[in-house]
């Protein structure tokens, strides 16, 4: 009885992982960022922001409702009185229009916003792919190296029953192993958390989704992430900030809140002055309410200014709009300067990251495939000990996650140097930037 429940747990177990799997789709960087644009639950309640701020402006553009007005008058009061019933209609004087067009330039600010978090959002997708795949490539090299240790347990139980190593070299080499072991379970929930950052990233509550890179691609095919590769040149840094400061998101949202504080301030002032109010309607007088006792109809006009700006005229709110308008300024101003602090940075970030990855390349992974390569042949010749492998392979597997996150820094810094120049693609052709 207990085996058949162990068995049935077991297959439910198997379907349960099985239907997790195939529930995963498998996309590649541009897909992501698409599929994050279009079903991102965040940017679709931003987008609605766009929606409201249309509205505000046909609310900005609204007439003031009419009051309907009954006067009747009972009694004595009412002899030779009219009675009269009509309609009284508020007409704003200088308020409408620029109502409508602070309207107009709130509704210009959310769409420069909307568009910022949809770049900004872009820039997320790319990172937490990059990340997903140097955890998922990272893996992989400590798999290998895994299964080099097992390897050398196989190698080293075999000489240590024919009396070729002393017993001590088995423990180092289980050692060795059961170390390597560790990092992999590690880097294992490491690649698990960077999917679920992924998706976090991604944010669609119908589907799931996994990078379809489990390492990065060849290191000359570096378009497939949608990067230069590192022999590229960076345009001279003046030119690129030229032109990234007409382009830059947020420079356009800092400017816009300017224009937004000088349509508030219109506003504001605008209420100093008074409105209308005219009124028209029907008047008449009743047989036994009438002086000749017969019925007398007619008619009433009037017209009145209504908050009228004697007691309170403003002040303090015209004050404030006026200093809103000076802060805007100043936070143009400020988003400016730490622009150009943020472009250097990055531009200077990714011309380091291009050296690195480039010595790596060049030297470094070649001259340690060499090493591992020798150290190998040596302890197969006796001329080294198993320690000295075991150390040699050690080093190569530092220096290979070494390379891993160079190029993963190599990409990141790339997306960073594209957050700050504020485009999703940059050309290398200084006419074209």
């Amino acid at each position: 009885m207990k085996k058949i429940l162990l068995i049935i747990l077991t297959l439910i177990f198997t379907s349960q992982i099985t239907f997790a799997i195939e529930d995963v789709k498998k996309i590649d960087l541009k897909e992501a960022i698409e599929i994050a644009k279009v079903n991102n639950l965040d940017i679709q309640a931003s987008k609605i922001n766009i929606d409201i701020a249309k509205n505000e402006i046909k609310k900005a553009d609204r007439f003031q409702n009419p009051d309907l007005d009954v006067f009747y008058n009972f009694g004595k009061a009412g002899k030779g009185n009219p009675q009269q019933i009509g309609i009284s209609q508020t007409v704003e004087i200088g308020k409408r229009g620029a109502r409508k067009n602070l309207a107009k330039s709130n509704l210009v600010n959310t769409e420069n916003n909307f568009s910022f978090e949809e770049f900004d959002l872009g820039m997320d997708v790319r990172e937490a792919y990059i990340n997903l795949v140097a955890s998922k490539s990272i893996l992989k090299n400590l798999v290998g190296q895994q299964k080099l240790f097992e390897e050398l347990v196989e190698i080293a139980e075999t000489k240590v029953k024919t009396g070729e190593l002393p017993e001590i070299d088995l423990i180092q080499a289980k050692i060795a192993l059961n170390q390597m072991i560790t990092r992999v379970n590690s880097a294992r929930m490491t690649a698990r958390a960077k999917g679920l950052e992924f998706n976090k990233v991604i944010n669609n509550k119908l589907e799931d989704y996994d990078s379809i890179d489990d390492f990065f691609p060849d290191s000359k095919d570096f378009l497939a992430m949608m990067t230069p590769a590192p022999d590229k040149k960076l345009p001279d840094f003046e030119l690129i900030k030229e032109n990234s400061l007409k382009n830059r998101l947020d420079l356009k949202i800092a400017k816009q809140g300017i224009d937004v504080a000088q349509k508030k301030l219109s506003v504001v002032a605008g209420q100093r002055i008074p409105d209308l109010e005219i009124k028209a309607g029907y008047g008449y007088q009743p047989e036994h309410l009438s002086d000749d006792g017969t019925f007398r109809p007619g008619a009433y006009v009037g017209a009145s200014l209504v908050n009228l700006p004697i007691f309170y005229n403003y002040s303090p709110e015209i004050k404030n709009a006026e200093l809103e308008v000076a802060q805007a300024k100043l936070r143009y101003e400020s988003c400016e300067n730490k622009a150009l602090k943020d472009l250097q940075k990055s531009y200077e970030q990714f011309l380091t990251s291009q050296k690195n990855l480039n010595f790596y390349n060049e030297k470094l992974v070649k001259e340690s495939e060499d090493m591992i390569e020798i150290s190998k042949k040596d302890y197969a010749t006796g001329k080294a000990n198993l320690t000295s492998l075991i150390v040699m392979e050690q080093s190569y597997e530092e220096i290979i996650e070494g390379y891993t996150n160079a190029i993963a820094e190599y990409y990141k810094s790339w997306i960073a140097f594209l957050r700050e120049v504020n485009t999703e693609e940059f050309s290398f052709d200084t006419e074209t930037i």
